[in-house]
């Protein structure tokens, strides 16, 4: 491994704390918009509420780090990129500010119409989010970003049937962690009831994506051939992997192994993210710019690795921290204020 795939790996570990720990909270969004208005739904919005609000703003740090070691360390794969698809950056944006601003006003509002507006806002641009991210990804990996400032087309370098199904798998992904990871929050907080409803959603899920992912084989074939054949030949044992930790967490749902089954539903997504990286290896563009090509000169990746391992060192254990704090139960957390 040269210095240029050593700092791709780094981004691309960050990509995968993205997709587990944001893809879930952008989950989360998505089973708050089919709660409804129920005390059920009320329960389920708390609980999405509760699992995600003291470390949503911390899981965007990943993209973030994404983004300026692509900046940083391979420059013409970020003009590119940014200069092609900015149609669906900036939707993707304006999604991630709409999501936010409605997660943070709707606990303050008074207003009973005014809150349904909010949560609407969250759980939509919970689910058209990870949509546009996902038609960023189908673009790239099918060959549409050619090198060069705005070289690509506007529309249809993310609006065709690679960029669809990535749109399609992103959320349904998000989806599928977060009602896994929810299953062992809601066992946590003692709801039973609640960890049943989302073991179901899981399974549903689960399933629903594995038959997308069953069809986008198709997809590939027919519209982006180099990747198709990455996937078949370099990057096939990741997917097998992929398919087996899938199965595996439909097998710890079924069996109600909940913490089990959030190891295997991470791993299965990781398989397929780590899949994608190996089937389009070495290019960074698809069939237009190698890692090597894009990559900055020899001292920029070197401060820019430096600066990544003291950065992990320093950043990662915070973070587990940060999520071992607020694992806890609530009722035990509350008590503990009370005696304060």
């Amino acid at each position: 491994m040269n210095l240029a795939d050593a700092v791709l790996a780094m981004m691309w570990l960050g990509l995968t704390a993205y997709v587990l720990l944001g893809g879930a909270d952008f989950g989360g969004g998505v089973w708050d918009l089919t709660s409804g208005r129920s005390e059920d739904g009320r329960r389920q919005r708390e609980l999405v509420e509760h699992s995600i609000a003291p470390v949503w703003e911390a899981n965007h740090v990943w993209l973030i780090f994404v983004l300026v070691v692509l900046w940083t360390a391979f420059p013409p794969a970020f003009a590119a990129i940014a200069s092609t698809l900015y149609l669906p950056l900036t939707l993707a944006a304006i999604g991630m500010i709409a999501r936010g601003s409605a997660f943070a006003f709707r606990k303050t509002t008074t207003s009973p119409a005014l809150r349904v507006g909010l949560d609407l806002s969250f759980a939509l641009s919970s689910l058209l989010t990870p949509f546009f991210l996902g038609t960023i990804a189908g673009a790239v990996a099918s060959g549409r970003v050619p090198p060069g400032i705005a070289r690509g087309d506007v529309l249809t370098s993310w609006l065709n049937p690679t960029s669809v199904l990535g749109g399609l798998l992103a959320v349904g992904a998000c989806a599928y962690l977060a009602a896994v990871y929810l299953c062992a929050d809601a066992r946590r907080e003692g709801d039973l009831q609640l960890a049943a409803q989302f073991r179901t959603r899981g399974l549903i899920t689960g399933a629903v994506v594995g038959v997308v992912a069953l069809i986008g084989v198709g997809v590939l074939r027919a519209d982006a051939p180099v990747l198709f054949h990455g996937l078949t030949h370099r990057g096939l044992p990741l997917v097998v992997v992929s398919g087996l930790a899938g199965l595996a967490t439909m097998t710890f749902l079924w069996l109600r192994r909940y913490g089990a089954a959030r190891v295997a539903a991470a791993l299965a997504v990781t398989a397929v993210i780590w899949g994608w990286a190996a089937g389009q290896y070495p290019d960074l563009l698809v069939g237009r710019l190698t890692i090597a090509q894009a990559a900055a000169g020899r001292p920029t990746l070197q401060a820019m690795l430096a600066v990544l391992v003291v950065g992990a060192l320093l950043l990662v254990p915070s973070l587990m921290f940060l999520f071992s704090v607020f694992q806890g139960p609530v009722a035990a957390r509350d008590e503990a204020r009370a005696h304060r």
